[in-house]
């Protein structure tokens, strides 16, 4: 028997079949709607987990258990609130919908969650019982796995790790506060730290990157340093600095055996982790040779897909 994971985003619905060990045998992907009607979003996915089998090569019939990942709030049978997609800004008993086209357990979960359980099950933190999850993108997402298990709070709401303050009334965050440290810890902080360099800074090689403001990536700052920058050096370390303050705060609140980092800047490496592990253990409370170890995620984009399957397991 195998399950269905689906990833579901504002932008796409990637659904994949996935083996009871983790392992990601075929996929399938549409765009999400930009409808407010739930019942069109319940029939896609059901659309996209019928198209997963069929790539496959996986009857329907050996389909025991679907999961789904949402970027937003969610409990046991809700999809509570999901700010990007247009026909989630009210609860919706999602679930249910997709059950009367397709009559097997459906399991919900945040996003960040469902690729935290991926990564502790089969990824980079494979074996481990206590992991903390980050993905550095538009903001900076997470999850928390204790015990072999997400752990999310009484009401399921936990885990948003972005929303720690780190920087009192700082950087506006879109949550509505003030120096959040996704504000400062997430691509879009360093592309605003990028950008704002550059324009102190006009002969700085950051330009050789990248001819306009506009052009700047997550990338442009390494790939300056790369080049023997000192502008753009100082750029990477204010970056680090921010996201060692707050994995040092977490770390010290949660002491995980295995720390995984997703996210297009984990695409750096070993340029990321290695002065980021020395931030940390300068910053950590735990003077111990035992530490928690630092790891760029292993799943890639694939993640959220294996991650929701395994919820959906159990």
């Amino acid at each position: 028997m195998y399950t269905i994971g689906i990833d579901v985003g504002g932008m796409s619905l990637v659904a994949g079949v996935v083996t009871r060990e983790g392992k990601l045998l075929g996929k399938a992907s549409l765009p999400t709607r930009q409808d407010t009607d739930p019942q069109l979003l319940a029939d896609d996915l059901i659309a996209i987990a019928r198209e997963a089998c069929v790539k496959a090569n996986v009857d329907t019939a050996d389909i025991d258990a679907i999961g789904l990942g949402f970027p937003g709030s969610v409990d046991a049978d809700t999809v509570i609130y999901c700010c990007n997609i247009p026909s989630l800004q009210e609860p919706v008993k999602l679930p249910a919908m997709m059950r009367k086209q397709w009559d097997v357990p459906i399991a919900l979960e945040n996003d960040a969650n469902a690729a935290a359980l991926g990564e502790a099950k089969v990824g980079s933190a494979k074996g481990c019982d206590d992991v903390l999850f980050i993905t550095l993108g538009t903001g900076v997402g997470g999850g928390i796995v204790i015990g072999g298990k997400v752990y999310a709070g009484f009401n399921h709401l936990g885990g948003e790790l972005g929303h720690m303050v780190i920087v009192y009334d700082g950087e506006p965050c879109g949550c509505g506060r003030k120096g959040c440290w996704e504000s400062y810890a997430s691509a879009t902080a360093l592309m605003r730290m990028t950008r704002e360099a550059m324009e102190a800074y006009p002969d700085s090689r950051l330009w050789r990157q990248v001819k306009t403001l506009d052009g700047v990536s997550g990338r442009t700052a390494f790939d300056a340093m790369r080049d023997g920058d000192e502008i753009a050096k100082g750029v990477v370390l204010q970056y680090m600095e921010m996201l060692g303050c707050g994995l040092a705060n977490m770390i010290n609140i949660l002491e995980p055996e295995v720390v995984c980092i997703g996210g297009g800047i984990a695409n750096e490496g070993d340029a990321l982790i290695v002065p980021l592990t020395a931030i940390v253990e300068r910053e950590s409370y735990n003077k111990t040779a035992k530490k928690a170890v630092i790891r760029t995620a292993a799943l890639g984009n694939d993640a959220g897909v294996i991650g929701a399957a395994l919820v959906a397991v159990g």
